[in-house]
């Protein structure tokens, strides 16, 4: 990566070397604070990625014959350089994705933290034993696949692809990394570190847009791809992949997803959780965000102004400002659909009580910015309480019975994240048993827990993530059996 005049050049990494693209295209890249022009990047082609997987195809079999101690040496080394620019990083990620610097120092050390994770967990890739005959030995070996596809979203640009190149490798795997095209610039210094720290094709990371990761998808080698992002996009991978080869996709998507007060819940927590689990210091940009707010009507004229208070000393402002509690959304398509959003949900009905529009003052004439926004009296008839907005836009719904608020939350096809905040067990058990989500928090939201496994139920998503379960599905399971002679 070259910087020229405050320019920001970054280059593909494609078998230990950094390359510009075989078209000679490029992809401008800006600063969605103040929609100026920071950088640019290769803009990939299928040739690119034809020369990705020949250099990780080449790279595969030295690394995965290594043992799995000296692949985890190598993801160790690397957590400790990754740690070394952490706040370089930040600062970069700031200004690429809108995210406030705090967020994505935070977000740096969690990739550092889920590589020694995944190197840690290098050694649980067992096979088993099977006591099915006495008259022979009969196991199984899990092996890599081989080359490994990883397309990355543009909320945790380096977070994801740092900490899931990990996941993806310690099995013995090599890897080509597609970044999100609006926010590409971190990409381009982790091809830096992983260049000094890896074998050379190891990873290897190909800039560009949806062409650029549709060739990942139907490269007929590539038998396992991996995705985060919206649940379109998902359906349209698995299309993809399918129409060319048999393989394994995973796809962690989106969520519209409930946070349910009860009347005995501790309100002042709950009213806390629900702005932190809303993320609007991501701008609303998580697939995890607690969207829906489930308020019982016996608590719902408590809690609303609680939220409404907190909301109302947020700061938006500059990313690199310490003191900002948000900043703006990632990119004009973002911002323009949230916005449209948002007249959808006037339009409906839903009554406005916070937010809505751009923030006033002159540093917010420019750039993608929304103001943290809440909807009251929504119901579910309404697409505000249905269709993920992935913007800082909060759904205020009320109930009464609890049949009625699980039959709530589950009305929708998606089914990523929920949150119940209650002290009754019985009935925490029972939300944890009826409602269609894949990880669940009770009297708490947001935090994902170190080898906790994360995906979705229904459109959310299929596979597991953040533990363990990543690391087995980046594998195959070959069944051995030895017989006397």
């Amino acid at each position: 990566m070259t910087t020229d005049q405050d320019l920001i050049t970054g280059r593909m990494l494609i078998g230990g070397a950094f390359v510009e693209s075989q078209s000679g295209n490029w992809r401008d890249t800006i600063n969605p604070a103040t929609e100026e022009l920071i950088g640019r990047v290769p803009e990939g082609s299928a040739a690119d990625v034809e020369a990705a997987y020949e250099a990780a195809a080449a790279a595969q079999p030295a690394w995965t014959a290594l043992d799995m101690a000296e692949r985890a040496d190598y993801l160790n080394r690397l957590g400790d350089a990754i740690a070394a620019r952490t706040q370089d990083l930040a600062r970069l990620e700031a200004i690429d994705t809108g995210n406030t610097i705090g967020k994505m120092v935070a977000d740096v050390e969690k990739a550092v933290e889920r590589i020694r994770l995944a190197a840690g967990l290098g050694m649980e890739l067992k096979g088993e034993t099977i006591p099915s005959t006495t008259a022979g030995l009969h196991f199984t070996l899990r092996t890599p696949y081989g080359v490994v596809g990883r397309i990355i979203p543009f909320n945790h640009p380096f977070g994801f692809a740092a900490s899931r190149l990990a996941s993806a490798i310690i099995p013995g795997n090599t890897i080509i990394i597609k970044p999100c095209e609006t926010s590409p610039l971190s990409a381009c210094v982790l091809g830096e570190i992983v260049n000094d720290v890896l074998p050379a094709g190891v990873v290897n990371i190909v800039t560009g847009g949806p062409a650029t990761g549709e060739a990942i998808v139907r490269h007929p080698k590539i038998k396992r791809i991996a995705f985060i992002g919206h649940a379109a996009t998902g359906m349209a991978i698995q299309r993809a992949a399918a129409e060319v080869a048999v393989k394994h996709v995973t796809l962690e998507l989106g969520g519209k997803n409930p946070m349910i007060i009860c009347p005995d819940a501790d309100l002042e927590k709950a009213g806390a959780a629900a702005v932190r689990g809303m993320n609007f210091a991501w701008q609303g940009q998580s697939c995890g965000s607690t969207s829906r707010l489930m308020l019982h009507e016996d608590v719902y004229d408590t809690v609303l102004p609680m939220v409404l208070d907190r909301i109302g000393k947020m700061r938006a402002g500059d990313p690199l400002d310490p003191k900002s509690s948000m900043g703006p959304m990632n990119s004009k398509m973002q911002h323009d659909k949230t916005l449209r959003y948002i007249e959808i949900a006037k339009e409906d009905g839903a009554t406005l009580v916070a937010g809505g529009k751009r923030p006033e003052g002159a540093a917010f004439e420019k750039g993608f910015w929304v103001e943290p926004t809440v909807f009251a009296d929504v119901t579910m008839d309404m697409r505000i309480a249905k269709e993920e907005v992935f913007g800082p836009v909060l759904s205020v719904l009320k109930w009464r019975e609890v049949d009625e608020v699980i039959e709530m939350a589950n009305a929708i096809d998606l089914g990523l994240t929920a949150s119940i905040w209650t002290h009754d067990l019985d009935l925490a058990l029972r939300f944890t048993r009826e409602i269609e989500a894949g990880y669940i928090w009770v009297n708490g939201t947001g935090t994902h827990f170190r080898n906790v496994p994360h995906g979705g139920f229904k459109n959310s998503g299929t596979g597991r993530e953040e533990g363990l379960d990543e690391l087995l599905s980046y594998t195959e399971v070959k069944a051995v059996n030895i017989l006397a002679g």
